[in-house]
């Protein structure tokens, strides 16, 4: 192990996707970059509220780390929503002077079909879900939960104007990725969610499919050991252990190495 190896010029921060906290989100990928001389924050934003309040939040957080750390810039890592977060602090915050990079790791960047359909159930159901996922949240620590417009901001609709209104910023690295699942056997945990996306959108990691996931700068599907497949929960090194199939090893940390190690090869 190169104890330097991702020690690029400026600090990274690692922006977590809906329903989660930073708690423990990131597995093992925080450690690794750090044990290889990156400097590694998190975004600290709400786990369900909206891209506008998460994108201010988000925006403070950078100013935080930069005066912390003396830096011009941060470069972004950001998982599933987090990276539409990202997205608008960068392009309608302005804050692309002080940002580096933008990784965007299964991104729902052009929306969800299958979230289409679900937008169409009666709205007392989506008012109901939003009652207990918004409590529920507060309790966790979110400051603004507001379910019912985060599932709004999954549909193609929304994502068409936003990207209208969100293009990439001048000066900004641009580079997405996107996980698929080889079948619902990959994730068992995501079965039923891989399962249904796939029969009304086709290849997905069991939330976002590896169409909507691309984005400018785009590296490719993970598709894990041997083909096994690369769960939205793989991604971020949920289950702490490099994938393992037929004799073959796929470890997520390896991926986000790549990634800071390229940024160090580009100056950055």
């Amino acid at each position: 192990m190169n104890s330097l190896e991702c020690a690029t010029r400026y600090p990274f921060i690692l922006v977590h996707g809906t329903g989660f906290r930073d708690w423990g989100y990131w597995g093992r990928i925080p450690k690794a970059l750090e044990e290889r001389g990156a400097r590694v924050f998190f975004g600290g934003q709400d786990g369900w509220a909206t891209v506008e309040h998460n994108g201010e939040v988000l925006k403070a957080r950078v100013e935080e780390v930069l005066a912390e750390t003396g830096c011009e810039k941060v470069h972004l890592i950001a998982h599933s929503k987090g990276g539409l977060d990202v997205r608008y602090m960068v392009s309608s915050l302005g804050m692309a002077p002080k940002v580096a990079s933008v990784s965007l790791v299964s991104v729902p960047n052009h929306g969800s079909r299958t979230m289409d359909a679900l937008a169409r159930l009666p709205r007392w159901a989506f008012r109901l879900a939003g009652f207990f996922v918004n409590l529920w949240y507060r309790l966790l620590g979110d400051k603004h939960p507001d379910f019912c417009a985060v599932c709004t901001q999954f549909t193609t609709a929304w994502a068409e104007n936003f990207n209208r209104a969100n293009p990439d910023a001048e000066g900004v690295v641009y580079r997405s990725y996107a996980g698929a699942m080889r079948s619902w056997r990959s994730d068992l945990f995501m079965w039923w969610q891989n399962h249904i996306i796939g029969l009304v959108e086709g290849e997905n990691d069991g939330l976002v499919t590896a169409a909507s996931a691309r984005w400018t700068g785009f590296q490719g599907v993970w598709r894990g050991a041997d083909g096994r497949g690369v769960s939205h929960m793989d991604e971020v090194d949920f289950r702490r252990r490099p994938l393992r199939r037929h004799g073959e090893v796929f470890d997520v940390v390896d991926e986000y190495i790549r990634m800071a190690v390229q940024l160090k090869e580009l100056g950055l």
